[in-house]
């Protein structure tokens, strides 16, 4: 992935302001008669309960990736910031530190006081590090993560390289000088703006969510046993919590932390609108199992199948960026999402109905999609990601064989 990562530093060095790196982790399972061949992700309960009433436990082989997505504070994907994949040889989960259940171990492990170079969670800090290097320019990102990477550690790195963070927390850490914690601190703050937000549930269904949004600057604490390799940060933590009891799903109850400054109600609804572009990530992960089906790659090893999955990680790339593309800017010139000969073998395929948009991105777009099935109804929306993956499948296979009759004479 070393010419997409390229292209990566030459996006960032052309787009002004900030650029927003996304942050999560996905898994990707596979069956196989012999695990060892990939080896494990993690350990499900299946089945019946043995004769003692404990569950019997599954071991699911696969590869788990973290991934790093540069975008606009618009919403539009410039290009992968970096990747990270592994698999396990061994798993412990929580209970096995704390000396639980049936894998735990004979000795109880305290998972705060273990180094963060020696848990899975140092993914988080090396993903910082990539990012920066292949971007360039540190002090220009702003990385974003949801309640997973609420690592003290990675707050620090992040300071450390001069980039800006917005991750979302769930401990309640010690602040001030101690005595107190963050909860505390925020509980005795009142309301300082109240944000309207649109929302949607599981089935869609759109609604308005009323925040009330309270921020503050304060100092925070490392955890205590960590307190001499990390010291203190100051931070602004937000709290945008959700009036009422919204049907059909649950209530945004929001905990952000960031070192960015925070001078107004604008800053904080800033914050609070590029911490909800996180869902673009998940959408990138969606993109490679649901629509190039990643998990039905039938490949022996775990080299083989980290080949082929860094290869889907540009295509499905490919296909969140013209999406978006398409919705910030559809009257771009249609050269910058197909090449020539894609959008010629299009015309004879799906023919332009509105020759005023002819070459433009929403044309092509449009067309590719009706192409994988978009219908294309006055009261249907822009064309998804799952119509322009079918698209640009067809496509591919299309163009083939046309350059194999062409080159054939």
């Amino acid at each position: 992935m070393a010419g997409h990562f390229q292209a990566t530093h030459e996006r960032f060095a052309a787009a002004p302001g900030p650029i927003l790196v996304l942050h999560d982790t996905t898994e990707f399972s596979f069956r196989r008669e012999d695990a060892q061949a990939i080896d494990i992700t993690r350990k499900i309960a299946k089945g019946r309960s043995d004769q003692r009433g404990r569950p019997r436990m599954h071991t699911v082989c696969g590869i788990l990736m973290h991934s790093s997505l540069a975008i606009t504070p618009g919403g539009l994907p410039l290009r992968l910031a970096g990747i990270k994949l592994w698999t396990r040889k061994k798993f412990k989960g929580t209970n096995a530190l704390k000396g639980r259940g049936p894998d735990a171990s004979k000795h109880s492990v305290n998972s705060t006081r273990i180094p963060i170079e020696e848990k899975e969670s140092v993914r988080w800090l090396e993903n910082v590090r990539k990012s920066a290097a292949h971007m360039g320019e540190a002090s220009r990102c702003v990385h974003i993560g949801d309640r997973e990477s609420d690592t003290y550690e990675l707050f620090c790195e992040c300071e450390s390289l001069g980039s800006k963070f917005v991750f979302r927390t769930c401990v309640n850490r010690r602040a001030g000088d101690g005595a107190q914690t963050v909860a505390g601190v925020m509980d005795g703050q009142r309301t300082k703006a109240v944000h309207r937000l649109e929302v949607c549930d599981v089935a869609g269904t759109p609604s308005t969510a009323v925040l009330d949004i309270k921020n503050h600057r304060m100092t925070v604490c490392p955890p205590i046993g960590k307190d001499q390799r990390y010291g203190p940060l100051e931070l602004t933590v937000i709290h945008a919590t959700e009036r009422g009891t919204p049907d059909g799903r649950e209530p945004i109850r929001w905990k952000l932390v960031t070192n960015l400054p925070v001078a107004c109600k604008a800053d904080v609804i800033e914050k609070l609108n590029w911490y909800a572009l996180q869902w673009k990530i998940e959408m990138f992960h969606k993109v490679m199992k649901s629509g190039w089906r990643a998990e039905d790659f039938r490949l022996r090893t775990a080299a083989r199948l980290a080949n082929v999955i860094a290869m889907m990680c540009i295509v499905a790339w490919r296909v969140l960026w013209i999406t978006m593309l398409n919705r910030t800017d559809p009257k771009l010139p249609a050269t910058l999402t197909l090449t020539e000969v894609e959008i010629l073998v299009l015309d004879r395929l799906v023919p332009p109905v509105d020759d005023s948009n002819r070459g433009t991105v929403g044309d092509v777009l449009n067309r590719l999609a009706r192409l994988g099935g978009y219908l294309n109804r006055h009261h249907d929306g822009p064309p998804g990601h799952t119509g322009l993956w079918r698209g640009l499948t067809r496509l591919a296979d299309i163009q083939l064989r046309y350059e194999l009759e062409y080159s054939c004479g």
